[in-house]
């Protein structure tokens, strides 16, 4: 078992920064690519960023290269996302995800958080 527990968000005024952490617990060392989803209000849930477990970042979302940085640590089983130059199009939940192969689709998830809002406004 593998539990994903979010957190960080908050409300941010645009420009902004936010730093989220998603903290694993249980089986952690059978995971390798750790990543991070978001859907805004009326939307899908869309890709942002993935990490590998050697530390290999998977290409960012157009919609934040640049701006957000993934990292992770794995003695602490923990996965982060630096949120920088916040934009009101950032508002989402974000979540954490986690599989044990390599991937960047929402359907090659095994596991998830629960998602932690992050609220940009003008």
């Amino acid at each position: 078992q593998v539990q994903l527990v979010e957190s960080g968000g908050g409300l941010v005024q645009a420009g902004g920064s936010l730093r989220l952490a998603c903290a694993a617990s249980g089986w952690f060392y059978d995971i390798d690519t750790m990543g991070w989803f978001r859907q805004a209000p009326g939307k899908e849930r869309e890709f942002v960023a993935a990490i590998r477990r050697s530390g290999g970042t998977i290409p960012y979302a157009d919609s934040v290269k640049g701006r957000f940085t993934i990292s992770r640590d794995n003695a602490k089983n923990t996965m982060f996302l630096q949120m920088n130059s916040l934009k009101p199009e950032d508002t989402a939940v974000y979540y954490c995800a986690a599989s044990r192969y390599f991937s960047n689709a929402a359907s090659g998830m095994n596991y998830w958080g629960k998602g932690t809002l992050v609220t940009v406004s003008s």
